[in-house]
């Protein structure tokens, strides 16, 4: 007799692993990470190379301190690596990136459980700290084109001066963030998500649409604001991490909005030029709530529930 096995479920498993989504992302993050090396020269590879090899040997050595499994495999401390290298200016030290990294794997990522567990999107945390400890080294930027090791000219965000064309903000021959200045890639990256199905344009879309309203609102440029700073970056990389972002679509939708109503109110009340880190983080706290409120009962729990409390 053929005997039957017996497991907890989900019985049904999709073919797109952890590994798997973590490798689109990756692909979809080159086409930032190449405008980076053009526009600000060979340290933009070593600061990316230094952030992910760092985010992989912290995940690493929290496995063999704690005997835990090693999940370095599932490519998630990579990509949390180079999320944080597009958040940081090329100029920054390297052991501050260092501490940038520890901050992102081991306490915010580790500490609550690892992948699936943490409440934060790692990167964001990572960055928001070294703004709050190094603000000097986090808001010196290199002029495009221009950095060496011995020679750095440095300049305001286009969020600061309020200067630069919208040729130099879609382009990205801007002073800024690795990742943050070529909208174009960010772009391109971002349809790739979306059109291989790794993330739903629900978020971003509502994201990117509130702060074009609130701008127009305020009496600011809308599509000054879309480009300049990390608003696309955090577009399609950020507010739609799986696991900090709230999980049925209207909850996207509520959350897009709540990021951008946050970033504009920091933006151009606050004392900050830029808003978006400090946008989603807030957010990633609420949205267990979001999650709570929007969710959709299960087929069949009502009539459970009934029989259960008429059994009592």
């Amino acid at each position: 007799m053929e005997k039957l096995a017996v497991s907890s479920s989900p019985h049904i498993k999709a073919p797109m692993t952890t590994s798997k989504i973590m490798t689109q992302v990756l692909i979809a993050l080159i086409p930032a990470g190449i405008a980076a090396t053009v526009i600000f020269g060979g340290r933009a590879l070593i600061l990316i190379g230094f952030c992910v090899a760092f985010s992989v040997i912290w995940e690493k050595l929290f496995s063999v301190v704690t005997k835990r499994k090693d999940t370095t495999d599932d490519l998630s401390a990579v990509v949390t690596g180079l999320l944080l290298a597009y958040n940081l200016p090329v100029t920054i030290p390297l052991w501050m990136a260092g501490i940038g990294t520890f901050v992102a794997i081991i306490i915010v990522k580790q500490l609550f459980g690892g992948i699936g567990q943490n409440f934060a999107n790692p990167a964001i945390t990572g960055r928001i700290v070294l703004m709050l400890s190094f603000p000097s080294a986090m808001t010196t930027w290199a002029e495009p084109f221009y950095y060496s090791a011995k020679d750095v000219v440095t300049g305001a965000t286009p969020l600061v001066t309020g200067d630069a064309t919208y040729k130099e903000l879609f382009l990205g021959t801007i002073g800024g963030s690795l990742g943050e200045t070529c909208s174009l890639a960010l772009i391109i990256g971002g349809i790739y998500l979306m059109a291989r199905n790794i993330i739903k344009p629900y978020a971003p879309a509502a994201f990117l649409g509130t702060i074009m309203v609130f701008s127009f609102i305020a009496g600011k440029d809308p599509i000054y604001q879309l480009l300049s700073g990390g608003i696309i970056l955090a577009a399609f990389f950020m507010i739609t991490d799986y696991v900090t972002a709230p999980v049925t679509d209207i909850g996207k939708v509520i959350f897009g909005i709540g990021c951008g109503v946050i970033t504009c109110v920091i933006r151009f009340y606050g004392g900050k030029a830029e808003g978006a880190s400090y946008a989603i983080l807030l957010m990633n706290i609420l949205v267990p709530y979001i999650d709570m409120v929007t969710s959709s009962t299960p087929f069949g729990a009502k009539k459970a529930e009934k029989i259960k409390e008429g059994e009592k």
